[in-house]
């Protein structure tokens, strides 16, 4: 099912915060020189790209001109020091040499406050991992109490799927698996071990396991937690991306509204009975029954959940009535006035919107915090999401989540980690056939896409292939509108596509950047038959089919797209080799100035013969265009006019076609004899002998506007030696004609809207 794409500001933050490099900007590092790989030289880290890096030389300011790309996993890269521990040597490049006189002093001042990368990052088993990949199975970490904000106690991480941990308390074995933990790595109550004595916190067991053990073993279990802590620390890296708590301003007494973490689908009436520090408060649910028994929890100013007052009465959410509380509506005004208390202002929460009802994502089970199911948003109030969770019985299937919660994740999350996902009970919709025919528009069955919620799918190149998390999941993937966009891809709908796709699961990403470049074709049945033939035995691939649609018909077919961030590159490539565009045209390489290829340099006939298919250069056929050997259909048109140049369409290699690939091809080539229209563009003067030349909009236009006139050539002949310099007569003579008629002339291909 191909999912509707979703506006970058409701992505999920943690889940694109997990996909991101290790490496930051600004980072220094030692670097071989390539003049001379005896030598290194400081070079500054511009921007990350998964594990490529784009470096610039120390001492080249903000000249960008050389500017290069590496990648950590095969690159010399050390960090800095490492030539004086080795003996190696320092030297500036050659372009800059003569810069400065003395490089000491340069580097002394460019060092200073810098930071460099770490060393276990440039080399050993954490080489090139992204950041949540450098959590490992047996890691230590310090938990905080989920009931005092000022206690703590190791845990031991027993899971790692996609930087979503399972943990579990020190001291605890196998036999009290069901005490474990499930958090994302970047949860605030998560700390480096230390952390507790470094902030002058409280080291001490759980609350509610505290009976399991007597106090001399949990002693024994914190000294051993510490030790294996020790023997293998967590790079502080785990731990940059998370977030620093803002001061709050609650103060004792304050009420307000709160998502009940004791009771299902209900918003209650809380009070703010403590106050830890300026960080951390405690709140404590409404009760005004004889037999109450008091209920609170800690919160901070970003805990999710906590909401103003009035703030169900203005989306329309029904508020839970206090228990006790006397009358039949309940009014926050007379509740405020009988207790003689404040509401919380507006100013101590936090607003974000952006969900909206229908989308589906995937949700962790509140109930079974290892199970995660695919859920769909019921209703979206302010902050806060109403699921339904799919494959889990009722009454337990709803719940309420906040938009910032760590427990929701966009589609397609499970499968990318490799980690089972509940479906649901019966189908969200129907299987799609995988078919590779050519139907009406008219005759498909109709369907209700579905929504997603963010999938941003979703930064350039594939993660780090050895890592279990990452191996399925890439970043972005460019599309560099700057490179030479082939015969089979109209320029301008190129311009027109986002500047990138991603990050998230490679086949999403990949379908979807597939489908904009079928797409953004002149001919999208075309690109879809020459996409069908694309495979290699190397690759680990999976069938996703496409479709395209042209002259009111949709065509089919299945296409193999690889699964693997490592073979995302080799892929790109080869795709961009079969449409005969710059290998850079899209890439998970952003191409920021010239491209490395100098396509911008080619004709469409030399780039073909280069970067294509390599057939000879020979001169054009005339004649007209059929349907790759079929005879053309009749059918109703306008009167046929002659057309001035006519090119006969060449096959360049042989291939044998399924009978359901002649239909697709059949009908994608035109299997009516209405003469197609020219794509090429105006500021090309050769023509590739891989695609049709028709100039019946060329003539239109040109008879129009010339008074000089031209002779026509009949349809059906075959170009002289001196067709290419009629050609480029014709364009000169076209530009001058659009001139004359005030016509504003983009390129061929527009310019038939102004023929008539």
């Amino acid at each position: 099912q191909a999912f509707p794409q979703i506006p970058a500001k409701l992505n999920n933050t943690h889940v694109e915060i997990s996909l991101q490099s290790s490496f930051q900007p600004g980072m220094k590092l030692e670097v071989a020189n390539k003049s001379s790989p005896d030598t290194y030289w400081m070079a500054t880290i511009i921007t990350t790209c998964g594990q490529l890096l784009l470096l610039r030389y120390s001492g080249y300011g903000e000249d960008r001109k050389a500017d290069f790309w590496c990648d950590v996993m095969t690159a010399e890269l050390h960090p800095v020091g490492w030539c004086t521990q080795n003996n190696k040597t320092l030297m500036p490049p050659e372009a800059i040499k003569e810069k400065y006189s003395d490089w000491t002093e340069f580097l002394v001042q460019d060092l200073t406050g810098a930071r460099t990368a770490p060393a276990n990052l440039l080399e050993g088993p954490l080489r090139g991992k992204n950041t949540m990949d450098l959590i490992f199975e047996g890691s230590v970490l310090e938990l905080q109490d989920i009931s005092c904000p000022l206690l703590y106690w190791p845990v031991r991480v027993i899971q790692n799927v996609g930087g979503r941990l399972r943990l579990r308390y020190a001291g605890l074995s196998e036999d009290h698996q069901a005490q474990d933990t499930w958090l994302f790595y970047l949860d605030v109550r998560l700390r480096p071990l230390g952390w507790a004595l470094e902030n002058r916190l409280t080291l001490e067991p759980p609350t509610g396991l505290r009976s399991l053990k007597n106090a001399p073993d949990w002693q024994e279990a914190l000294e051993d937690a510490r030790l294996d802590g020790q023997k293998n620390p967590l790079p502080l890296e785990v731990f940059k991306d998370h977030v620093d708590l803002p001061e709050h301003s609650f103060k004792m007494g304050m009420k307000l509204e709160m998502v009940s973490p004791w009771e299902q689908l209900q918003i209650c009436p809380v009070s703010v009975t403590k106050v830890y520090n300026e960080i951390y408060f405690q709140v404590t649910l409404d009760d005004l029954s004889v037999d109450a028994m008091p209920r609170f929890v800690p919160r901070h100013a970003n805990s999710p959940g906590i909401l103003p007052v009035q703030w169900c009465l203005k989306n329309g959410v029904g508020l839970e009535r206090p228990r006790g509380y006397e009358g039949q509506d309940f009014d926050w005004a007379d509740y405020l006035k009988q207790g003689g208390t404040e509401a919380a202002p507006d100013a101590c929460f936090p607003d974000n919107r952006g969900f909206a009802k229908d989308m589906w994502l995937e949700a962790v089970n509140p109930h079974r915090p290892a199970e995660v199911c695919v859920a769909q948003i019921t209703q979206a109030r302010g902050r806060l999401l109403w699921l339904r969770l799919e494959g889990v019985a009722k009454p337990l299937s709803e719940c309420i989540v906040d938009v910032e919660s760590m427990d929701i994740f966009p589609v397609g999350w499970c499968e990318a980690n490799a980690y089972p996902l509940t479906p649901p009970l019966k189908p969200v919709c129907q299987k799609q056939k995988k078919i590779a025919v050519v139907q009406p528009e008219k005759q498909l069955a109709p369907s209700q896409p579905l929504e997603t919620a963010p999938v941003n799918l979703c930064q350039p190149v594939a993660m780090d292939p050895g890592s279990v998390n990452g191996r399925y999941c890439c970043s972005k993937i460019f599309v560099n509108h700057r490179c030479f966009s082939g015969p089979y891809l109209n320029k301008g709908r190129i311009a027109e596509l986002p500047q990138a796709v991603g990050p998230g699961k490679c086949t999403l990403v990949l379908k979807e950047l597939l489908s904009m470049l079928i797409n953004a074709a002149y001919k999208p049945g075309r690109v879809l038959k020459e996409l069908q033939d694309l495979e290699d035995t190397s690759w680990d691939s999976q069938e996703e089919t496409l479709k395209a649609k042209y002259k009111g018909k949709t065509y089919r077919s299945t296409i193999r797209i690889v699964r693997l961030a490592d073979q995302i590159p080799d892929f790109c490539r080869k795709v961009c080799v079969k449409l005969q565009c710059c290998p850079n045209l899209f890439s998970p390489v952003l191409v920021t100035d010239k491209c490395p290829e100098n396509c911008f340099v080619q004709t469409k006939t030399k780039y073909t013969y280069y970067y294509g298919k390599k057939r000879k250069l020979s001169k054009p056929m005339g004649g007209e265009e059929a349907a790759e050997g079929e005879l053309a259909k009749p059918t109703r048109r306008r009167k046929k006019r002659k057309a001035i140049f006519v090119q006969k369409k060449r096959r360049s290699s042989a291939v044998d076609y399924t009978p359901a690939e002649m239909a697709l091809q059949s009908g994608s080539e035109g299997t009516s004899s209405e003469p197609h229209e020219d794509h090429t563009d105006a500021s090309s003067v050769e023509v590739t002998s891989s695609r049709p030349r028709r100039a019946a909009t060329l003539r239109r236009a040109f008879s129009a506007g010339n008074t000089t006139g031209s002779k026509e050539a009949p349809e059906g002949r075959r170009r002289s030696t001196r067709s290419l310099s009629r050609y480029k007569k014709s364009i000169f003579l076209l530009k001058q004609s659009a001139v004359k008629n005030g016509v504003e002339l983009f390129s061929l291909s527009l310019f038939k809207q102004y023929a008539d």
